[in-house]
């Protein structure tokens, strides 16, 4: 199982660089395709998924892609987010309304909210590549932060966990090992700007930045983590799926990374107020 685990780990970090690497319409190829197999995991949990109100969010993540395509090509002619927000809501109170009692109320929450948790969020991975200056190194700390933290927070759960953070969501967690999380998700974010500055000789004044947002978003992924735990248990479901051998499903690999993702694009867009924008799909 370890052995498993880790080849396909390694595979994920090989193809995770790739796609980071190529930006454009293979990172955002990437972005929709895993958003739309999670998508169809988190539906398939809360059993609608070949239902008419998840193909509507299948439809309305490609239609989110669209709009995140064109505003990073032609930035001053874009279709308005809201717009296919408000789509979605009005199609799927349709869906409700005509369907109902077929479709119940539990259903119309689980499909608006399984479309702002699952593309909505992980379509920032795309947008800090792509908008936020340095996006191209930026676009690694949602890793660092998510993963990164995730391994120190295992290392240091083992040699000093004691203490319990959340027994019933997760009773192998501990408040040290969260610590660690933090503080090594800090470190390797500060290092990992260090190689930045030396290889672009950008000022060191910059590595502070990349120390709050590896600790921030290794903060915040912890949530998420924990919430799609929640999840689970809510639906009496281990994983989500078996799409990556030892891992479980993309939801399963990814749900940490879903809700740190948009931290990682705002305070780096917040910091990097001063650096000039990449050109677009770099």
């Amino acid at each position: 199982m370890f052995r498993t685990r880790l080849i396909s780990g390694i595979v994920l970090v090989i193809l995770l660089i790739i796609t980071m690497n190529a930006g454009g319409m293979v990172l955002l190829a990437t972005c929709a395709f895993i958003s739309l197999v999670g998508l169809y995991e988190l539906y398939r949990v809360m059993k609608m998924e070949k239902t008419v109100m998840g193909i509507i969010g299948y439809i309305i993540t490609v239609l989110w892609y669209y709009c995140v395509y064109v505003h990073a090509t032609e930035p001053g002619d874009h279709i308005p987010y809201l717009l296919v927000l408000s789509f979605m809501t009005i199609a799927m109170l349709c869906c409700f309304v005509i369907g109902y009692p077929k479709y119940s109320a539990e259903m119309l929450f689980a499909g608006a909210f399984g479309v702002l948790y699952v593309p909505f969020m992980i379509s920032y991975i795309f947008r800090t590549r792509a908008e936020v200056p340095l996006g191209n190194w930026f676009g690694y700390m949602i890793y660092i932060a998510s993963w990164g933290s995730d391994t120190c927070a295992y290392c240091a759960g083992r040699l000093w966990g004691k203490h319990k953070m959340t027994p019933l969501l997760s009773p192998k967690k501990t408040v040290e090992g969260a610590v660690g999380g933090v503080a090594g998700a800090a470190i390797l974010s500060t290092l990992f700007g260090l190689w930045m500055c030396i290889d672009r000789g950008e000022p060191y004044e910059i590595l502070p930045a990349f120390a709050v947002i590896g600790a921030c978003g290794a903060l915040i992924s912890m949530v998420g983590d924990l919430a799609a735990s929640g999840i689970k248990r809510a639906y009496g479901v281990k994983d989500y799926g078996k799409l990556i051998p030892g891992h479980g499903g993309i939801l399963d690999r990814f749900d940490s990374v879903i809700i740190t993702a948009p931290i990682v694009y705002y305070l780096a867009d917040f910091f990097m107020k001063g650096y000039m924008v990449p050109p677009m799909l770099k």
